[in-house]
């Protein structure tokens, strides 16, 4: 099997609430949209994240109705960090909630913030001057 991942997909207990973050406050561009069921953005070549109508979601994998994604971060990386503070900022303006604010990471030489999305979705918002990505979409960490 090859190493690819081409859809994370979340379940998602308030599909409003995350259109309301994703769309109307970050203003993230949809794929595909389909009302009390799934949001899809394309999130980087080849990649999608869909956020599943929790109830649809159990139904579709036959479990039981999953609460909300835990112990998984979704990472966004940015070129300062003046740029994590002003993402952070806006993610808290669009509906999310402050885990950790802008500040030196522990690991790594970054600094990052932690935010929540109204469904309890944790991102990372970091600047890690060590981690690169060729043209050819390879990263590399110095």
């Amino acid at each position: 099997m090859r190493q690819d991942v081409h859809f994370v997909t979340l379940s998602t207990p308030d599909l409003d609430a995350a259109r309301g973050f994703y769309v109307d406050g970050l203003q993230w561009t949809p794929l595909i949209d389909v009302p009390d069921e799934i949001l899809f953005f394309q999130i980087a070549p080849g990649l999608v994240l869909g956020l599943f109508d929790a109830a649809k979601f159990a139904e579709d994998t036959g479990a039981d109705v999953p609460v909300p994604a835990s112990g998984v971060t979704l990472a966004h990386n940015v070129g300062s960090a003046d740029e994590v503070t002003e993402m952070a900022d806006r993610a808290i303006t669009a509906g999310g909630s402050i885990v950790v604010p802008p500040e030196p990471g522990a690991f790594g030489g970054i600094f990052h913030a932690i935010v929540r999305d109204p469904n309890g979705v944790l991102w990372e918002i970091a600047h890690n001057p060590g981690w690169h990505v060729t043209d050819e979409g390879t990263v590399s960490f110095d």
